[in-house]
C-alpha cells in the first residue's frame, strides 16, 4: 500500500504542477458562466441587435430550472467525454511524449501500482471537474434568477448529473489503453472524438442499438435523449461494465508485458 501511496502522490504532483489542470478547471467553470449569459441574452434579445445566430442559440436556453439541469447533464455528456478523454490521454500519453517512461519504470514501484494510481487520479480529476461544472452552473443560475426553483428537483438532478459523470469518466479506461498502445497524446484524443461522433451517428441513424453501445448508455441513463429513446437494460449495463473492465485490464497488461524500451 505504501508504494501505491507513493505512486499516487507522484501523480498528484504531476497534475498539480501542470498547466492542463488549470486549463480544464477554467474551461468547465466558464461553460456554466456562458450558459447564464445566454439565458440573460434570451431575456433581452435587443442586446445582440440583429445577430440571428446569437438570437437562435440563446432561444435554446429555457428560463426554468428543470430544463437548465437537463442542459447541464447534456454538457457533461459531451464536454465530459472530450475533457475526461483528453486528461486520460495526457496522464498516460505524456510518459511517452515527455520520454519519462524509462525513468518511471526504473522506480521501485510495481507497474500495476503505477497504472492504478493513474486511474485514481483521472477519476478524482474528472469528479472534481464535474462538481465544478455543476456548482458553477448552480451559482450562475441563481445569479441570473432562473425561474421555478425546487430543492427536490435540484437534489434529483444532482444525483443524475453525478452518476452520468461517473459513467462517462469510467468509460475512459479504453482511452488509457489507446494512449499506452499508441504511446502519445494524439491517438487517444482522436479515439475520444471518434466515439463521440459514432455515438451521435448511432443515435440518429440506428437508434435501436443505442442501448447496447457503451458510449451511448450514460446519455440513455440520464434521460436527456428524450422520451422515445430506448431504456438501458441489464444487458446494457453488462456491456458498459465489460467495456470499462477490458480497458482497465488491457492497459494494465500492456504496461506489464509490452516492451517499453
Amino acid at each position: 500500500m505504501t508504494r501505491i501511496y507513493a505512486s499516487l502522490w507522484a501523480e498528484t504532483l504531476k497534475v498539480r504542477r501542470s498547466k492542463i489542470f488549470i486549463i480544464t478547471i477554467i474551461t468547465f467553470s466558464s461553460i456554466a458562466i456562458l450558459m447564464g449569459l445566454m439565458i440573460y441574452v434570451s431575456r433581452s434579445p435587443e442586446l445582440v441587435g440583429k445577430s440571428a445566430i446569437v438570437s437562435a442559440k440563446s432561444s435554446m436556453f429555457k428560463d426554468e430550472w428543470s430544463s437548465y439541469f437537463g442542459l447541464l447533464t447534456m454538457i457533461i455528456l459531451t464536454l465530459g467525454t472530450i475533457g475526461f478523454g483528453t486528461i486520460t490521454g495526457w496522464v498516460f500519453g505524456r510518459e511517452y511524449s515527455d520520454r519519462t517512461m524509462k525513468d518511471l519504470l526504473a522506480l521501485p514501484v510495481h507497474r500495476s501500482s503505477i497504472v492504478l494510481s493513474k486511474f485514481i487520479i483521472i477519476f478524482l480529476w474528472s469528479f472534481l471537474l464535474s462538481l465544478i461544472l455543476f456548482i458553477s452552473g448552480l451559482l450562475t443560475g441563481f445569479l441570473v434568477n432562473i425561474a421555478h426553483w425546487s430543492y427536490a428537483a435540484a437534489y434529483h438532478s444532482f444525483g443524475v448529473f453525478m452518476i452520468t459523470s461517473v459513467l462517462t469518466a469510467l468509460l475512459c479506461t479504453p482511452v488509457a489503453f489507446v494512449a499506452s498502445f499508441a504511446r502519445g497524446y494524439i491517438a487517444p484524443i482522436g479515439f475520444t472524438i471518434g466515439t463521440l461522433i459514432i455515438t451521435q451517428i448511432i443515435f440518429v441513424g440506428i437508434p435501436n442499438i443505442t442501448a447496447y453501445f457503451p458510449w451511448a448508455i450514460p446519455a440513455l441513463y440520464s434521460g436527456v435523449s428524450g422520451a422515445g429513446a430506448p431504456t438501458p437494460d441489464i444487458f446494457s449495463y453488462f456491456i458498459l461494465s465489460l467495456t470499462i473492465l477490458l480497458g482497465l485490464l488491457g492497459t494494465a497488461l500492456w504496461w506489464h508485458f509490452a516492451d517499453q524500451s
